[in-house]
């Protein structure tokens, strides 16, 4: 390696070894011109940073959390990989926290996290979410957040999203035009502005197509699993006229499927199932479940690539660097009409 220092390139520039330095992080606090001064020296001289040292220097640990409320849901697995390998692209290492989608475990992870042990946090929050005061007093402590899919819209910083009023309103316009007149929805949360945000395309749907929107109809998934499973079989008994669900999570939509079998509802006869899932084996299941998917890879990379921006050149991150990716509907036979 080179042994030219940064304090060699600032004697022969006549600059501050600060100056030096931040104009090779790229920073905006430095101009274009003395910049490119730096650039041209540092490559002539063949300067080579010591990466250890400039951490050091610039207090940063090089290592960023991801906080998401599980890994069993394809679509947080999927994101993770994509934040991974924007990270080791940029030298970064990632410590992943599981909040099991428990509102006081997200808390006590924020509170340790405060202590500066990562440069930055991307986090999807957890259903039971309600009062953002932690996540506002780790934004203090350090100002990098970036949220993805589940979004907490009290905190001034960036999102990355999927289009998910869009695709809530698709996934319902899908099964009216497969002939579902009496048609659930299997929300998330209620507490997650994307829960409301899919709802709300939900009811839209069914107004566009001169349907009644029927708030019995609608079923909050955020217990554990076997309890949503009674629970959606429980609404199938009662409500018998249902001969559509729309779930907006996978774990809903494998519920469903239980729910139907231990009634003997026949899919996509008797009852038509789509649902938000980036489940690789959707299309193994019997029948074949018709899928919003989302970009969850691209997800991860986006919300990844906008947080180390902020970090490395030392910038805030804005609502306006917030970004939408486009979801897909996969078709599949568990919403096939004609039968």
């Amino acid at each position: 390696m080179s042994s030219v220092t940064l304090k060699q390139l600032a004697q022969e520039l006549n600059l501050s070894i600060a100056t030096v330095s931040r104009a090779l992080q790229d920073s905006h606090e430095v101009s274009a011109e003395t910049k490119e001064r730096v650039r041209a020296l540092a490559a002539e001289l063949n300067y080579q940073p010591n990466a250890y040292a400039s951490s050091l220097r610039r207090n940063i640990s090089k290592t960023i959390g991801v906080v998401v409320p599980e890994v069993n849901n394809h679509f947080f697995s999927l994101a993770i990989n994509g934040i991974e390998e924007v990270a080791r692209q940029n030298d970064y290492h990632v410590l992943i926290y599981l909040t099991h989608d428990d509102y006081e475990r997200e808390v006590a992870i924020t509170q340790y996290l405060t202590g500066g042990r990562v440069d930055g946090l991307l986090m999807s929050v957890s259903s039971g979410s309600q009062d953002f005061s932690h996540l506002q007093s780790l934004q203090v402590s350090k100002p990098a957040i970036v949220f993805f899919d589940r979004v907490c819209q009290a905190l001034n910083t960036a999102n990355v999203t999927t289009n998910d009023y869009e695709s809530g309103y698709l996934a319902t316009e899908h099964l009216i035009k497969a002939g579902c007149r009496h048609i659930a929805h299997l929300l998330i949360s209620g507490n997650l502005s994307i829960g409301r945000i899919r709802m709300q395309g939900y009811q839209a749907a069914l107004a566009a197509h001169g349907l009644p929107f029927d708030e019995a109809l609608v079923f909050d998934g955020a217990g554990p699993d076997a309890e949503n499973t009674a629970r959606i079989t429980e609404l199938l008994r009662t409500r018998p006229e249902i001969d559509g669900m729309f779930a907006s999570a996978e774990r809903l939509a494998i519920s469903s499927y239980l729910a139907c079998e231990a009634l003997g509802r026949a899919i996509p006869e008797q009852v038509k199932v789509i649902s938000f899932s980036n489940l690789e084996v959707a299309a193994l299941l019997a029948p074949a479940l018709t899928t919003i998917t989302q970009p969850a890879y691209e997800i991860g990379k986006e919300a990844a690539s906008i947080l180390l921006r902020a970090i490395e050149k030392k910038r805030p991150i804005l609502p306006s660097q917030s970004v939408e990716l486009k979801s897909t509907l996969v078709p599949r036979r568990s919403t096939a009409s004609g039968q």
